[in-house]
C-alpha cells in the first residue's frame, strides 16, 4: 500500500488538476478510488499521474484541491503482487495479419517461431489506454522483442492489430493511423459498439497472448 502523505497536485487547466504518482499501477488504483465520487466529471489515469476534471462553475480550485488532499492515507494500492483474471487473446501472427513480422524478425535476428514463442511465453498487463480510443498499451514484453517504430507510419491500421514498440505491445481496438510494427491480429473483437462498455480491454487487465496461427515461421 502507498501512503499519500503529501499529494503532489498541480493545476493543468481551468477545471483540471494533475496528481503525481510513482507508477502506472498507482495511477490506476488512484483513478479507481476517485471515479465513484460524482464531484469529478472525468478521471484519467496516465503513466505517472492522474488528471481529474471538476465543475469550475460549481466549485473553486482550492475546494477541488482540498478534496484530493483529504484522501485517507494507505488508500491507494500500487498493485504489486496482485494478479486478476487473465484474459487469453488468440493472435494470428504474420502474413496479412502481421505484415511487419518478417522485418522485425530480421531486425532482431530471430525466427518468426522464436518471436511468437517469446510473445506468448509470459503474462502481460494493460497499463493504460491512449493515443486513440481503446488503444491498449500492454506491458510485459520480453526485452528481446524491443523493436523500433516504422520509418513511415501507416495511415490506417486495422482493428485488432497487434503491434510492438519498445517495451510495449499495442492493441488497436479501432482502425486508425499508427507507426508500430504490426506482428499479428487478435482473433477476438476488442470493440463492440452494441455494448454499454464497448471496449474489451481496461487498464489493470492481465493478458496472455495465444498463437492461433503463424505465417512465415
Amino acid at each position: 500500500m502507498t501512503e499519500y502523505q503529501a499529494l503532489q497536485v498541480r493545476t493543468c487547466g481551468d477545471d483540471l488538476l494533475s496528481i503525481a504518482v510513482a507508477n502506472v499501477r498507482e495511477a490506476q488504483s488512484l483513478a479507481a478510488l476517485l471515479r465513484p465520487d460524482s464531484f469529478w466529471l472525468e478521471v484519467v489515469p496516465g503513466l505517472d499521474s492522474v488528471v481529474v476534471q471538476y465543475d469550475a462553475a460549481q466549485s473553486r480550485p482550492e475546494h477541488a484541491r482540498a478534496r484530493l488532499e483529504g484522501l485517507p492515507r494507505n488508500a491507494v494500492d500500487d498493485g504489486a503482487g496482485k494478479s486478476g483474471t487473465i484474459l487469453e487473446i488468440a493472435v494470428c501472427y504474420g502474413g496479412e495479419d502481421g505484415p511487419d513480422l518478417a522485418r522485425v524478425c530480421s531486425e532482431l535476428g530471430m525466427s518468426p517461431t522464436s518471436l511468437v514463442a517469446l510473445h506468448t511465453g509470459t503474462d502481460h498487463r494493460v497499463e493504460m489506454l491512449g493515443f486513440m480510443p481503446g488503444f491498449a498499451y500492454v506491458s510485459g514484453l520480453d526485452p528481446r522483442l524491443c523493436a523500433g517504430r516504422l520509418a513511415a507510419p501507416r495511415q490506417r491500421v486495422p482493428a485488432g492489430a497487434v503491434g510492438i514498440n519498445g517495451a510495449y505491445t499495442g492493441l488497436y481496438a479501432l482502425p486508425g493511423p499508427g507507426g508500430w510494427p504490426i506482428i499479428g491480429r487478435a482473433a477476438m473483437r476488442l470493440f463492440d459498439g452494441a455494448k454499454d462498455d464497448p471496449f474489451l480491454l481496461r487498464p489493470g487487465q492481465s493478458v496472455r497472448f495465444m498463437a492461433e496461427c503463424t505465417s512465415g515461421g
